[in-house]
């Protein structure tokens, strides 16, 4: 007898090891797990998403990111024993295999919901070898992976027609809102989609949409179903959607730089305001309509308190003829005057003037450097203050000459603000009237600065 336990043991031992073995030698391929990135604004709102690789909507979905009730109906609708069983279901394959028989067609697939992110994770043709590795994958995945995990690669997985994957990317797809607000009506349409998401497109089959969402919420009308009767009621009187909307695409200049920056996908968070970048993207493209086709216009909003930007408009997204590819808030320009109230604050600091102290606005030459006001008169003797106003050109570059435009070059550079110059030339008095360049972001960081 002792020798007859020992041989089951060294079996067993044997079996134990040899699947050890080959699930190292043959882990899971979670390649498809890779997901797009989503840009999120300070309060976590979705600004942006850009794609996974391919150009498919994935965004990584956890059993954190849904309602539970989401929870609750797939695991009610594909698989009611999935908290217990070790990958596979016996009973539900024992069904199948018995339904398959007598049809002599497969009437129910028998899989877990383990099962499917399997396949989810490496799709095959629905073959019998590929139900055997199905089975293998799942096993696996319930040795690797938690209950909530498994359920993780599901949601990021599960398809939801067209190229979008994912019950994140499907919620905003759908019903334009994040998936923790989902409703029940619209949770069991997304759980619905993924058995079959073409056919079941609401945009282009709603009624067999409706019949398959309220089909997944009946799974949910029984007594310790935490929907009642009335809430179920009320959410197959839910009309389903009619069209896919638009992802998310606020501040795309800002998406795209964000997204380089974060070396993968994932989610970003930045400083914006959701609400404010759609409002200065509504202002932008109205003046837009009234200026010359090939005119562009970008704004960066300055938050002064923190001195973060709250709103960035790069450009005319992708219009090729007003350069919408180029971030026109990184584009290094003149400043034209945009520099002068730094000038003068220094000239203040300094001594130099006060914002009472009359100076001068009249014809003057610096060598063979003769500078003139834009409308090319003089103002005579005016108060530093009022010639700061009206953006005169001469008294400006007088105070530069004061100052010393290489000490102010040096002290725009310490504040964050470096003047780019020519090759080879040194600051001089043009840079009082933009004779450098600098950002648009650059800039405003300094105003922020100087009105904080």
């Amino acid at each position: 007898m002792r020798g007859w336990l020992t041989r089951i043991g060294v079996v067993l031992l044997l079996l134990v090891g040899g699947a050890v073995a080959l699930d190292r030698l043959f882990p899971p391929d979670l390649s498809r797990l890779a997901s797009g990135v989503e840009v999120l604004d300070r309060e976590g709102r979705t600004l942006n998403v850009l794609p996974a690789t391919g150009g498919t909507w994935r965004l990584r979905t956890t059993t954190a990111d849904v309602p539970p009730h989401l929870v609750e109906l797939l695991v009610a609708a594909e698989d009611r024993r999935f908290r217990w069983h070790p990958g596979v279901d016996p009973i539900a394959l024992a069904r199948a295999s018995v339904q398959w028989i007598r049809a002599g067609r497969v009437v129910s697939g028998g899989s877990t919901l383990t099962m499917q992110a399997a396949r989810l994770l490496e799709p095959r043709p629905r073959t019998l070898r590929s139900k055997l590795i199905e089975i293998a994958r799942a096993i696996q995945l319930e040795l690797r992976f938690g209950k909530d995990e498994i359920l993780g690669i599901w949601l990021t997985l599960a398809p939801q027609g067209g190229n979008i994957e994912s019950l994140r990317a499907g919620s905003l797809a759908w019903f334009g809102r994040p998936s923790a607000r989902l409703e029940p009506a619209e949770s069991a349409l997304l759980v619905a989609l993924a058995r079959r998401p073409e056919a079941l497109r609401p945009d282009r089959h709603p009624e067999a949409a409706r019949a398959a969402r309220d089909g997944v919420l009946a799974f949910r009308a029984g007594p310790h179903a935490r929907l009642s009767a009335e809430d179920l009621a009320l959410a197959a009187a839910v009309p389903v959607p009619s069209r896919r909307l638009a992802l998310p695409r606020l501040a795309p200049h800002l998406a795209r730089e964000v997204a380089g920056d974060a070396g993968g996908p994932g989610r970003v968070r930045t400083p914006l305001d959701a609400q404010l970048q759609r409002t200065v993207e509504a202002i932008v493209a109205e003046t837009l309509r009234g200026l010359p086709d090939r005119a562009s216009l970008a704004i960066v909003v300055t938050e002064l308190a923190t001195r973060d930007v709250r709103a960035l408009v790069g450009g005319s997204w992708m219009e090729e003829g007003r350069a919408g590819a180029i971030d026109l808030t990184r584009a290094v320009r003149s400043p034209g005057s945009a520099l002068k109230p730094f000038l003068y604050a220094m000239a203040f600091q300094d001594g130099i003037v006060t914002p009472r102290s009359v100076i001068s606005d009249l014809p003057v030459r610096y060598g063979s450097y003769a500078p003139e006001n834009f409308d090319r008169g003089f103002a005579g003797r005016i108060t530093a203050a009022d010639a700061l106003r009206m953006s005169l050109n001469i008294p400006a570059v007088a105070l530069l000459d004061q100052v010393g435009a290489l000490r102010f070059a040096s002290a725009l550079k310490a504040a964050g603000t470096p003047m780019r110059l020519p090759r080879g030339a040194d600051p001089s008095l043009p840079l009082a009237l933009g004779g450098a360049g600098a950002t648009l972001r650059e800039l405003t960081g300094r105003y922020a600065a100087l009105g904080a």
